[in-house]
């Protein structure tokens, strides 16, 4: 399926991390190993214009059965990121979306990661992050302070990542214990 293309884990990685979803969506296109960005403004934009009106809590996946506004003056990138999103959208077999990484993962990841770190005192100030809401910012924080193990943090969590990768593509490629590298 994959004809020797090679996988992004960074760009899949940024794909997961990007929790929000507010302004990307990503699929994995399997045939070319790309990953496709739909940026939801231009798409929320686009789909406002052909729709005539569309609410502002749209989620994507939401199928329309209205009539399509067959004059409507879309930009090029309105253009564009409509195309792409048919193209997703008509190849669901080809397409997979990226999921967000999920949070109690990342959780133990940095857990696991301030348990590493030699410095007592820093070891115990990234423990102390991870207690109650706004955790994840916390540790980024208290990792801006020291760029040797900022560093070392984002080998880290990369590693862990490509196993989170290997797992969800195994999961969802019918059995491939990995992406082609």
């Amino acid at each position: 399926m994959n004809r020797g293309k090679a996988f992004s884990y960074d760009r899949i990685q940024k794909a997961m991390e990007d929790v929000r979803r507010d302004r990307f969506d990503y699929y994995l296109d399997l045939v070319t190993g790309e990953v496709k960005e739909i940026p939801v403004s231009l798409l929320k934009a686009a789909l406002r214009k052909l729709y005539h009106e569309l609410e502002e809590d749209y989620e994507m996946g939401t199928v329309f059965d209205s009539e399509v506004n067959m004059d409507a003056d879309l930009t090029v990138e309105e253009e564009e990121v409509v195309e792409k999103a048919v193209e997703v959208l008509l190849y669901p077999n080809r397409f997979i979306r990226i999921p967000e990484r999920d949070s109690d993962e990342a959780f133990e990841v940095m857990t696991r990661f301030a348990m590493t770190v030699k410095d007592p005192v820093l070891r115990k100030e990234l423990a102390a992050s991870l207690n109650g809401s706004g955790a994840f910012r916390r540790f980024k924080d208290v990792l801006l302070r020291d760029r040797k193990e900022r560093k070392r943090w984002h080998g880290f969590n990369a590693k862990a990542m490509k196993e989170v990768i290997d797992r969800w593509y195994n999961e969802v490629s019918g059995g491939r214990t990995r992406l082609p590298e």
